[in-house]
């Protein structure tokens, strides 16, 4: 249930052709953990992403189009999962619940959308809220492709309600929460959240973003921004700036502190 194969959610319909710039895809016959039912699945590998990740940590491209892969779906029971053929006592249960039914057939959200919320659902239902808000993030994602902005600002507003609501968020996760406020147009939490984050003293790189963000709020910004947009010229281009896959949520693995420093590393 914690091994999302590239980060965020998937939709109904099939994602890119393997390519040398997308990853593998792997097909095989997996049996679903949910309902027994075996059907063909691909097991997708990402490659590092070449340019700079938005500021909630979205990677950019190659790995950016390759969302329709990192989820797996049964085509009976709906199950999704980054490998269906496992799942957590209470994600079985989850399924055969009418919320997990009724989300999965609602058509008025965009496929993919669907299945990481689908995936979202069933990580809340085994309280893993953290991973849960990922989830509903990545579906966000999903809706900013679909040119759903309404939709993709409830999403945020409900990952960041989810971030709450599990464990105390470190400060890659405040960042996070800050990026998810600005971009639903929630300015005065998303400052509020910001200006608690700075007063703590963070490190200079998350000091950095944390800067940009303020910047962005105060002119009432909602729009995408990149982690290259937080640090001087020589590093506003494109760069690998974060590795494989983490296991919680699927986004790229390492700290965000860890990801910048690298950053700051290659600038001088």
């Amino acid at each position: 249930m914690n091994r999302p194969t590239p980060g965020p959610f998937h939709a109904a319909r099939n994602g890119p052709q393997p390519g040398p710039r997308l990853g593998n895809l792997r097909a095989a016959e997996v049996r679903c953990a949910v309902c027994g039912t075996t059907s063909r699945q691909t097991r997708f590998r990402a490659m590092p992403p070449e340019s700079a990740p938005d500021l909630d940590l979205r990677p950019g491209e190659p790995l950016r189009s390759t969302m329709a892969s990192w989820l797996q779906q049964c085509p009976h029971c709906g199950y999704v999962a980054p490998e269906i053929a496992h799942a957590h006592p209470a994600a079985i249960e989850a399924v055969g619940t009418a919320p997990f039914r009724a989300l999965i057939a609602d058509t008025s959200h965009p496929p993919l959308s669907r299945r990481f919320l689908a995936y979202a659902y069933v990580l809340e239902e085994t309280g893993a809220l953290h991973a849960a808000a990922e989830a509903t993030l990545q579906a966000a994602w999903a809706a900013d492709d679909a040119r759903k902005p309404e939709l993709a600002r409830a999403w945020r507003g409900d990952a960041v309600a989810l971030w709450r609501a599990g464990p105390p968020l470190d400060a890659e996760q405040t960042i996070r929460v800050v990026d998810a406020l600005r971009r639903a147009e929630a300015f005065d939490d998303a400052g509020t959240t910001a200006e608690q984050l700075a007063a703590s003293h963070p490190p200079d790189a998350v000091a950095g973003v944390i800067a940009l963000e303020q910047r962005l709020i105060a002119l009432e910004d909602s729009g995408r921004h990149t982690v290259a947009s937080a640090l001087p010229p020589p590093s506003r281009r494109p760069h690998v700036s974060h590795g494989s896959i983490a296991r919680r949520g699927a986004t790229p693995g390492g700290s965000l502190w860890d990801r910048l420093r690298g950053l700051f590393r290659r600038k001088r």
